[in-house]
């Protein structure tokens, strides 16, 4: 494989130019989730150019290209699309001013501010060197550019629209993600890498009266602060200190003025787990809990608890890992490394059990080396480093895309390479 992917490689310097205009066309052009025609279309195009076989409108707006080339295994290597709601303040000549309109009629600005364009414009890029340089691989690459991974519903889109029969079933799934590692930095975890997401809104039912007699009231508001306060004890009581969970109560929202106490209050909150025995651990807590406390509120009502969002766990194939991680030691050298648990969510992995296939997902870095090695040298990294989301997050042009087009190349090499 390293001859091939040598071979491969030598390609690149000839399309970065073309590369880095795309990411930056990408970048000022950001698209919301289920709304990624534009670079939808960009993506499609881009594969017929390579005389990849396209289909488009998968799941929405989702586009897989197929390249066969001869007898070997079937790599898929998966890209997300989709933006964020978020008002870009990153200063860049290249930066979105792109605003839609919400469902109640505001502006929305958009932002790439988690790196999809560094994630398209990779793959892309592979996708082109491998077409140029068919002598040096066998099998098929499947590019598969992915909706609405944000919302959490993309992947389960393009499953539930046949991908499974659209596509061929690959021997292994693969995917990246740009993080606030410093630029040229890929990362490899076998095992659970990427937590599961649990998103819920709570609804805790009360008798309204006028502030001034509480008496008249079942205030749902101090129900609420009881049940917010309790739910800290959940990791920190019920969970051993080795297990790695987060709680997040994001939102409340009661009431509409001082001396009002309202009938109801609405509690949002965040679950982060990486294993399912876990998972469930802590969503019958946080039930238990709620229903616990309205009952010793006396509620007018049983609280309505519902679930918003989804993810499941990213949980890497091992044989899959080590591969991929074999491959990188041998091209990336000291720039390749472990990489430590992370916990933000995905749902990548539901393409791969769609097909049951095993699966690998990396990290790659995208701040600014010098920047991020001042920051450790004061201690400042989350001070300094803007992270994915942030309205600030902007990854360096270069040696991001070369890393992200190289690391999917290597990565697929590992497989197809001759």
């Amino acid at each position: 494989m390293p001859g091939s992917a040598h071979l491969v490689l030598d390609g690149l310097h000839g399309i970065r130019s073309d590369l880095e205009a795309l990411y930056k066309d990408l970048h000022r052009y950001p698209e919301l989730g289920m709304w990624e025609e534009r670079t939808a279309k960009k993506a499609a195009d881009a594969l017929r150019e390579s005389r990849f076989e396209v289909t488009e409108g998968i799941g929405g707006t989702g586009v897989i290209g197929v390249l066969a080339n001869g007898e070997g295994p079937v790599v898929m290597a998966r890209a997300d699309m989709d933006a964020l709601p978020v008002r870009e303040r990153t200063g860049l000549p290249y930066a979105s001013a792109v605003t839609v309109t919400a469902p109640d009629g505001t502006g929305q600005p958009v932002m790439h501010a988690c790196g999809h364009d560094v994630h398209v414009t990779a793959l892309l890029g592979c996708a082109r060197l491998l077409a140029r340089a068919r002598n040096a691989w066998r099998g098929t690459f499947v590019a598969l550019f992915q909706p609405s991974e944000e919302n959490g519903d993309g992947a389960d889109a393009m499953v539930g629209d046949g991908l499974t029969r659209k596509a061929p079933r690959p021997d292994v799934v693969l995917a990246q993600h740009v993080l606030p590692y410093p630029a040229g930095y890929v990362g490899t975890r076998p095992g659970p890498f990427l937590s599961a997401a649990d998103s819920l809104r709570v609804t805790v039912h009360g008798r309204g009266a006028h502030g001034s007699m509480p008496e008249a009231a079942v205030d749902p508001v101090v129900m609420a602060a009881m049940i917010i306060v309790r739910l800290q004890t959940v990791v920190s009581r019920e969970l051993a200190a080795t297990t790695p969970a987060v709680l997040t109560v994001g939102s409340v929202h009661a009431g509409s003025g001082p001396n009002v106490i309202p009938d109801s209050a609405v509690i949002q909150l965040n679950v982060r787990t990486y294993d399912d025995a876990t998972r469930t651990r802590v969503l019958r807590a946080i039930e238990r809990i709620v229903r616990a406390e309205c009952e010793a509120s006396g509620a007018t009502k049983a609280p309505q608890i519902e679930t918003t969002s989804s993810f499941p766990p990213t949980v890497n194939d091992e044989t899959a890992t080590r591969r991929v991680a074999e491959a990188f030691a041998a091209h990336f050298g000291d720039d390749a490394h472990p990489i430590d648990l992370q916990t933000a969510s995905e749902d990548m992995s539901v393409l791969a059990r769609a097909f049951g296939v095993p699966f690998t997902y990396w990290g790659i870095g995208g701040t600014d080396p010098e920047l991020y090695a001042r920051a450790v040298e004061n201690g400042t990294v989350a001070q300094d480093v803007p992270v994915n989301h942030s309205p600030t997050f902007a990854p360096v042009v270069q040696p991001t895309l070369d890393t992200g087009v190289s690391a999917m190349t290597v990565a697929a090499l590992a497989w197809l390479g001759v």
